[in-house]
């Protein structure tokens, strides 16, 4: 039996009206557990109708009542963190303490946004001419909206909404219907903590429900994180329409690892990385870079942990590494290893040979080594429990290999020696760089970004720069004047 999957707008849950569905899949099991209905342009301008009503009362809200629901959110996700967990597990396939990881983080970003009143503070300059003061404010853009990926269907809708919200914007979410659960859960516990009905609004759906979005006359912002070919398309439509986007895409995260590093380090380092959540993160390790003969050693000390990592149904004690979000992604996975085998690669540890007991998409820990920067596993984004290494032969060599790819979110260096460190951090063309850190995604009051082919847009995600991207700045200069000393002038404006 599957359970209906409804969108949430102005404050209440409402079957769709379009008459289409999606199925959604408990990934461990194989077997389909929801319907969730899929918006037309309709039910998108329904939910977009709702916030902007709701924004004409929320904008002008005052900065204590935004930041008191905030600390209620917040303490009610954290209340609810082991049912978000579950569900995510049961959507997404991730192991348990993954999915709790994930809402963990997702808190950041809350916690961070509770600092609104401080966060919106402006500059203010006193006398800059005779009785001229000079001033900032920022003020939200109205209805923005979120289009949310499949990998984290808790922690990036709270990237995007948290700060929005905050700063006075009404919010619609699109997040992937493929685990679409958590969304309404949050749009439940949004609602318990005072939210006023339709600041925040959910709508499932597919590339329709995103056109409908990004051609809305009354949306005036995208959020986006997906593929990078996605992210092209939402940046160039978004902009076309005149909104503001920041559309974050696909990674190919580099770990160089150096001769001094330490071994045990880097290779448990690498395991994690690249064989967490099943390889579907977009910081996740899919390519080890080694210099000089360390591969000698590293590649065996990395096949050795394999065997002991337990795959199976993420709900289950003990499992570390879950399934893959669908059948057909295990099997396009599945067909990269095989092509990557075909050109040349040593495959070490093949995970077409997992088994995994009942019809999951599971897919074992692969781990390819003398991969070439011509071969698909390396030029791909493949989001999957795949880890490929490339042999260089110098530091300058690595660096190179790693400027040389179009992709640009997160990095990573493995050494003892901090000169080598400093110089790949100034040197390095990526956004986010980890030094003896495999996965380096910022706490929140930092901001999540990629460069090149990783990031459509000039503003990164949440932080500092997330509530930049909510809100327009003016500057106002002000001057209270004596009536008698008024007069024409036609001059251009001084400050003397």
């Amino acid at each position: 039996m599957t359970t209906g999957i409804h969108h949430w707008i102005n404050g209440a849950e409402q079957a769709g009206t379009s008459g289409s569905t999606g199925p959604v899949f408990n990934p461990a099991t194989g077997e389909q557990t929801g319907a969730v209905d899929l918006a037309d342009a309709r039910e998108v301008d329904a939910a977009v109708q709702s916030a902007k009503e709701a924004a004409t009362t929320w904008s002008r809200s005052s900065l204590s009542q935004r930041a008191g629901i905030l600390f209620a959110f917040r303490h009610l996700v954290h209340e609810h963190a082991d049912e978000l967990a579950a569900i995510l597990t049961a959507e997404h396939g991730k192991v348990l303490a993954d999915a709790r990881g994930e809402i963990a983080r997702g808190l950041e970003n809350v916690e961070f946004a509770t600092a609104i009143p401080q966060l919106l503070k402006g500059d203010y300059s006193s006398q800059v001419s005779t009785g001229v003061d000079v001033y900032s404010i920022r003020q939200p853009l109205g209805v923005v909206a979120g289009i949310t990926p499949f990998n984290f269907p808790g922690m990036v809708p709270l990237w995007m909404c948290v700060n929005a919200i905050a700063c006075g914007n009404t919010f619609v979410l699109k997040p992937s219907e493929k685990d679409p659960s958590a969304s309404l859960l949050l749009a439940r516990l949004w609602k318990e903590a005072g939210l006023p009905d339709g600041v925040f609004n959910v709508v499932h759906g597919d590339k329709t429900a995103v056109d409908a979005l990004l051609d809305h006359p009354d949306v005036a912002a995208i959020s986006f994180v997906g593929s990078t070919p996605i992210a092209r398309y939402i940046y160039e439509r978004g902009t076309q329409a005149g909104k503001r986007v920041q559309a974050l895409g696909g990674a190919k995260n580099h770990m160089v690892v150096l001769p001094d590093a330490d071994l045990d380090l880097a290779a448990d380092a690498a395991v994690s990385a690249a064989y967490g959540a099943a390889g579907e993160r977009c910081m996740a390790i899919s390519v080890c870079v080694t210099v000089g003969d360390v591969a000698d050693d590293l590649v065996p000390a990395i096949a050795k942990r394999l065997p002991s990592l337990r795959i199976g149904n993420g709900a289950e004690a003990g499992v570390e590494m879950g399934p893959l979000i669908t059948a057909e992604h295990r099997d396009k996975v599945a067909g990269y290893i095989a092509a990557g085998e075909e050109a040349g690669a040593t495959v070490v540890a093949d995970g077409r040979a997992a088994d995994v007991p009942g019809d999951g998409f599971f897919l074992g820990t692969t781990l390819l080594d003398n991969v070439t920067p011509q071969m698909s596993v390396y030029t791909d984004e493949i989001f999957g429990p795949v880890l490929s290494v490339v042999r260089c032969e110098t530091f300058e060599e690595a660096l190179e290999l790693i400027n040389a790819n179009e992709f640009a979110n997160g990095t990573a260096i493995f050494t003892r020696d901090g000169g080598a460190a400093r110089e790949f951090q100034n040197d390095v063309e990526v956004g986010m760089i980890g030094i003896n850190v495999p996965i380096p995604v910022p706490v929140a009051y930092y901001s999540f970004g990629g460069w090149k082919a990783s990031l459509f847009g000039d503003t990164h995600m949440y932080g500092p720069e997330g509530i930049n991207f909510y809100t327009r700045g003016k500057v106002v200069t002000s001057r209270w004047p004596d009536p008698a000393t008024s007069q024409v002038d036609l001059g251009f404006p001084t400050t003397r």
